[in-house]
């Protein structure tokens, strides 16, 4: 927004050359970045401005498309888009309208707009990059192979139902079999895919709860993380009553970590029960626990991080040093104290949470899709549907409309608006 250095005004569609010839008075050379005075209807100077002419449908949203490169002032953005609500025939564009138009021109596809949508809103290295992979069409690839797959054994059972007496058509067994075998093959890939981390764990962010007994040293921890005062910290057993929530970025890597109220079941009013039933709920939804106890008192789950915390207090403590022992790391958050080794164990185990390099994640909608494919390629070999050639084009043709949802082919109408009402005016 207004002030920047440049602002840039975008006009799409079939008047944009009509409007670009208003303002410059010409038009330039396509694709070719020209110095140009503009101005108003009535000859009043606006502004001296590059402008670029991009003639359809080889543009971003398959229109014809004219940019505008204005000095950004507030005063010099406002005047231009007052020229241009002037002429007829154009109106401001709603959030997101310039992808929308690109998406409903076969530009782009649903799952690109939906990368482009989080490459938008991306605030670490690793939320850009999964962003960047989707928005560049590795998904949308990815799911063009499979559909040719799936016609290639459309294209063998339609042959063997309605042509079955030319010559050159295959016939018998064989061609269920053979389909059969195909989908199995295409649906143990889907599975595949369907068992990478889902992408909503980049855009949201990995879940690291904090978590033990009353006094452990848990607010102390977060605030130290968190580089803030976020807790309340106190002697007193059962200050925290509740999960206390922050977002944090660990080496690009978006992260929740959440405070809890200390376990126990001693002593504890109603309230504090209440926070000690939320602290349990928030260690078994966790993806990485940091356990500041004793070792022995660790809740059982996959990714723990056992902390000998409060260093500072117990060194030289015999029983203290022999209990931290069998502790992962030793930690104070006060001094400092194993802080370092303790991030870089939870950016390693976030790591084994994360896709691999140049691995894409998918979406909840487009992992629902994908198991809907999954489900209608699995048959099993000795069933009476397995020799069934109308039954298997069936099930093929669902499946291919099951992986249009993901490219937005099929059903996709309820979605669009939600989706890109999440980008600007501009985008």
């Amino acid at each position: 927004m207004p002030p920047a250095a440049i602002g840039v005004v975008r006009v799409s569609g079939a008047r944009a050359g009509e409007a670009l010839r208003a303002l410059a008075g010409r038009l330039p050379p396509p694709r070719r970045a020209t110095l140009a005075g503009l101005q108003t209807g009535d000859g009043e100077p606006l502004d001296r401005a590059l402008i670029l002419w991009f003639p359809g449908p080889a543009t971003a949203t398959g229109e014809d498309l004219a940019e505008l490169h204005l000095h950004g002032g507030r005063a010099v953005v406002a005047a231009v888009e007052a020229a241009l609500a002037a002429m007829p025939g154009l109106r401001r564009a709603e959030a997101g309208e310039f992808t929308r138009r690109a998406f409903l021109n076969g530009r782009i596809d649903l799952a690109e707009a939906e990368g482009l949508a989080d490459l938008l809103a991306a605030e670490t290295e690793s939320q850009r990059v999964q962003a960047l992979g989707m928005a560049s069409g590795h998904v949308s690839r990815a799911v063009a192979g499979w559909q040719e797959r799936l016609l290639t054994m459309m294209a063998r059972a339609e042959a063997e139902l309605n042509f079955a007496d030319e010559d050159d058509v295959e016939v018998g067994e064989g061609v269920a079999q053979r389909l059969i075998s195909g989908m199995a093959a295409l649906a143990q890939e889907l599975a595949q895919w369907l068992a990478r981390p889902a992408a909503e764990v980049i855009s949201e962010g990995l879940s690291v709860v904090i978590a033990g007994p009353p006094n452990a040293g848990k607010s102390t921890l977060i605030n130290a993380l968190a580089k803030r005062e976020l807790a309340i910290v106190s002697p007193v057993a059962g200050t925290t009553r509740d999960v206390i929530e922050t977002p944090l970025a660990l080496d690009g890597i978006a992260m929740r970590f959440s405070d809890t109220a200390g376990l126990r079941t001693e002593s504890a009013d109603d309230i504090e029960m209440i926070g000690i039933d939320r602290a349990k709920a928030a260690v078994a939804a966790a993806d990485i626990l940091l356990w500041l106890g004793r070792p022995k008192d660790a809740p059982a789950h996959p990714r723990p991080i056992l902390v000998a915390p409060q260093a500072d207090r117990w060194r030289g403590d015999a029983a203290a040093e022999a209990e931290a022992a069998r502790c992962d790391l030793v930690l104070s958050a006060r001094t400092g104290e194993g802080m370092d080794r303790l991030h870089r164990m939870i950016v390693e185990m976030a790591r084994t949470l994360l896709p691999r390099e140049g691995e894409a994640a998918l979406r909840q909608r487009q992992r629902a899709a994908l198991a809907d494919a999954k489900q209608w390629l699995e048959v099993e070999p000795r069933s009476r549907e397995a020799g069934d050639l109308i039954l298997l084009a069936e099930r093929l043709r669902l499946a291919a409309t099951a992986l249009d949802r993901i490219t937005g082919r099929a059903g996709v109408e309820d979605m669009l608006d939600a989706l890109f009402g999440r980008f600007c005016i501009g985008k």
